[in-house]
């Protein structure tokens, strides 16, 4: 296989960047792979266990001469480290980044991106629990899609390319325009991890349920809860704090309907409960026929997907 940038870059070296990285080995789609994270221990940890081809000690090191360089820093610090780099970005390169938020990375990143120097940023629909750079794994983005958000005039070709890497990394890619993709992301993603978020700390509050109690009874449902509020906590932050506004009109309307669920049990209105949950219960047969989860017993999530 022929590889489809000569160097590849990954700043930050989390669960995605390390997953890009042995995606690109399995498939041979790069020659030289460098890496940077911004804690000594998270590089020391990189350079043991053999991820990227060579780690860096700045952004701008790892940065300078790759073809493709991808931010996968939280979201809330990408300006910076596009600002650091911008200065040694080869002419034809191409900038892209992990993000779950794209309107607030257009805007914080695109200002350091010089003249001929593309930026086209992407968002892999991918990730587990856990985090930092042993969690990756190569299969992460097998049959997950990616979505890339092109910025205004953004070049066709550098698009092209982005798209082959991540398909041949094992994505399905679609095009986005960057503000529906942050309201698409406040539905599937940010507004279910804060209402996550919400009922495990609402079970942490009840002081008349003991923590034993939790743990041992969580399999009827509060266990998915507490997968997806074991995610990272500066990620979580980033992006509630940079997609505010679609997360926001999301969590209105999720408000509005939570209190006619709660008007039609204090009324004892179960038509109205029972059709609401028929309703539900066709999305969930749609995303296991769409092949993005599983009906397997414990959701598909056994060791296989760690």
């Amino acid at each position: 296989m022929s590889h489809v940038y000569d160097r590849v870059a990954l700043i930050g070296l989390g669960l995605i960047a390390s997953s890009m990285f042995w995606a690109i080995k399995r498939a041979g789609l790069a020659g030289e792979v460098t890496g940077y994270a911004r804690s000594a221990e998270t590089r020391e940890t990189a350079r043991r266990i053999g991820l990227c081809d060579r780690i860096c000690d700045s952004a701008a090191e790892a940065a300078e001469g790759a073809d493709l360089v991808v931010l996968c820093v939280p979201v809330g610090a990408m300006g910076n480290v596009a600002q650091e780099i911008g200065p040694v970005l080869k002419p034809g390169a191409t900038v892209s980044d992990v993000g779950s938020v794209k309107r607030h990375v257009i805007e914080a990143v695109s200002p350091h991106i010089p003249e001929g120097v593309h930026f086209v940023p992407a968002h892999p629909l991918a990730g587990t629990e856990h985090s930092g750079p042993e969690s990756g794994f190569a299969e992460l983005y097998d049959n997950r899609w990616c979505l890339l958000v092109p910025a205004e005039g953004s070049d066709s070709e550098a698009v092209a390319k982005l798209r082959d890497l991540w398909e041949r990394m094992g994505a399905n890619v679609e095009e986005m325009d960057a503000d529906h993709h942050d309201l698409v992301l406040a539905v599937t993603s940010h507004a279910p991890h804060l209402i996550a978020y919400t009922m495990v700390g609402v079970a942490d509050d009840l002081r008349r349920v003991t923590d034993s109690e939790v743990i041992k009874y969580s399999a009827a449902g509060f266990r998915d809860f507490t997968r997806i509020a074991a995610s990272d906590p500066t990620m979580w932050r980033d992006v509630f704090l940079t997609n505010k506004d679609a997360t926001l009109e999301i969590l209105g309307r999720f408000t509005e309907e939570l209190f006619a669920l709660q008007r039609a049990i204090r009324t004892g209105d179960g038509e109205q409960l029972f059709d609401y949950f028929t309703r539900t219960r066709a999305i969930r047969r749609g995303i296991i026929e769409a092949g993005q989860d599983t009906d397997a017993p414990d959701f598909g999530r056994g060791k296989a997907a760690q």
